[in-house]
């Protein structure tokens, strides 16, 4: 499992080093190969390649009235490997599709990431907390 925050910059031709706690679990889970795509909210996501296999298959089942979103997650899926420091290389149309710039936060989300826009994940996180937790949370606690 995936989890917790980590504030990385990209480097001048996009590539993001990965924090050696994901790295070696990322190199034992999948070899280090990846998945990235987009998502509807603004960020990317990043998949180990077997866990992003299983919601491929999910993804390219769905109707024909769900072709746009397939197009989304699909349609923007691109395949990569760790590289011998690390690192992964974001396409220049992930890159923009998101806007991601220098500042970026990897979130870990249980079998996945998240890639943000260090800017943009703090005005959604403040927007979040600002319209209060959301009904179906309404009885959890820690």
């Amino acid at each position: 499992m995936f989890q917790g925050a980590s504030a990385i910059n990209l480097d001048a031709k996009g590539r993001m080093t990965v924090p050696a706690k994901h790295r070696d679990v990322l190199l034992a889970q999948c070899e280090g190969q990846i998945t990235l795509t987009r998502h509807p909210h603004g960020c990317l996501l990043l998949f180990p390649r077997p866990v992003w296999e299983t919601h491929r298959a999910q993804i390219a089942a769905w109707p024909m009235s769900a072709r746009a979103w397939q197009r989304i997650f699909l349609g923007n899926a691109c395949d990569v490997e760790l590289d011998s420091a690390g690192r992964i290389l974001i396409a220049p149309e992930l890159r923009d599709a998101v806007g991601l710039q220098r500042d970026v936060m990897l979130l870990g989300m249980g079998t996945h990431f998240e890639i943000w826009d260090a800017q943009k994940l703090a005005e959604d996180e403040a927007a979040a907390l600002a319209q209060g937790m959301p009904d179906t949370l309404a009885n959890f606690s820690f």
